[in-house]
């Protein structure tokens, strides 16, 4: 099972709206993402920043909220997509 991260951010709005569609792609798939806040805590920043490299290309040279990342396969995506996106990322 790959190991599916969340990095987001507690007042992104962009973060707020793709909440629920993680919520039911683990309800509908059992899929678990490790959801890292990292506004305010400098832990999981500093793992956000640990993954640049790979994020940075794919989130237009940043690090953003939210970023989705699967550590085995490097696959990045920011922002929000719809479910269907969400879901085909998830189960690759």
């Amino acid at each position: 099972m790959n190991k599916l991260i969340m990095f987001w951010a507690r007042e992104c709005p962009h973060c707020k709206k793709m909440m629920p569609l993680v919520d039911k792609l683990e309800k509908d798939m059992g899929i678990k993402l490790e959801r890292l806040e990292i506004w305010h805590n400098e832990k999981n920043a500093d793992l956000m920043r640990s993954y640049r490299d790979i994020i940075a290309p794919k989130c237009g040279g940043q690090l953003r909220t939210p970023t989705f990342l699967n550590i085995e396969t490097k696959d990045v995506f920011c922002g929000e997509v719809e479910y269907k996106t969400l879901k085909s990322w998830a189960t690759k």
